[in-house]
């Protein structure tokens, strides 16, 4: 993340990611500009968010069984993930919160 981006990903390559984007509207193909409120989800996401709820989904830090151990490295490894891509100092400083 140093340095930019320097080559462009064509805009089909983008809505191909993105399951809602393969929809036509009124003859046209979906445009999306409400991320503000929500963000669409492309594939990926979807498939890991579909995994976790219907082979993963554990309490985190609650459980001395072998979902909930997993579940809570998940959280913590997403911590430490989330702390280097936005370079913070540790890994606590990020908490996550519900909502906006």
């Amino acid at each position: 993340m140093d340095k930019p981006m320097t080559d462009s990903v064509p805009l089909e390559k983008w809505r191909e990611v993105f399951p809602m984007l393969h929809q036509m509207v009124n003859r046209c193909p979906y445009i999306y500009f409400d991320n503000a409120a929500t963000a669409l989800k492309p594939q990926s996401v979807i498939d890991a968010v579909t995994r976790f709820y219907s082979q993963e989904y554990a309490t985190v830090h609650r459980g001395t069984y072998s979902k909930s151990i997993a579940a809570t490295h998940h959280y913590h490894s997403a911590r430490e993930s989330i702390a280097e891509f936005i370079n913070a100092a540790t890994p606590s400083e990020i908490i996550f919160t519900r909502g906006t």
